[in-house]
């Protein structure tokens, strides 16, 4: 088995829905970001990459490259998954995942959120752990300024090919 971490961190202000793994959150202004700012996909993708020992995101993804701007995230996440099943060597086993969001709550999104997620990486929603927290009013995040996400991926190595 292999783990993999990810981290992101968006500032909030675009005028654009917020967007956590596929699903639009009212209440909150969106990320401002060259994509479509899905903190929480962009967290996954980087444990994903990291568990496999692959490059990080922006390698894949490069923030300056005109063909991801505005891009679906779920896009980006549908070829990372593809990219580690091509790769023969691992499979998705789970992930766990931490949202930092003042407000609002996530909690009402917490299942259309997970089922968006396993649907892309060919999970069960079960398999994805989804938490959401605040900053207690401290920093940029506590002041509603940014959203943060951290995230845990978890591969099983596939048995080698070889007789």
């Amino acid at each position: 088995m292999r783990i993999g971490l990810g981290y992101d961190i968006h500032r909030l202000g675009a005028d654009r829905p917020l967007l956590l793994g596929g699903v639009e959150i009212p209440g909150a202004p969106g990320a401002i970001a060259h994509s479509d700012g899905d903190v929480l996909i962009h967290a996954v993708i980087d444990a994903l990459l990291g568990a496999a020992g692959l490059e990080d995101i922006g390698t894949y993804y490069p923030p300056e490259d005109p063909r991801w701007l505005d891009v679906s995230s779920r896009k980006l996440l549908r070829e990372t998954a593809a990219r580690i099943r091509e790769s023969g060597r691992f499979t998705i086993g789970n992930l766990d995942c931490v949202v930092i969001l003042e407000r609002p709550k996530i909690r009402p999104f917490r299942d259309r959120i997970r089922a968006n997620l396993a649907a892309d990486l060919n999970l069960k929603p079960e398999d994805i752990g989804l938490k959401g927290k605040t900053r207690e009013g401290l920093g940029e995040v506590g002041c509603g300024e940014a959203v943060e996400v951290y995230a845990v991926a978890l591969l099983r190595r596939l048995p080698d090919d070889q007789d």
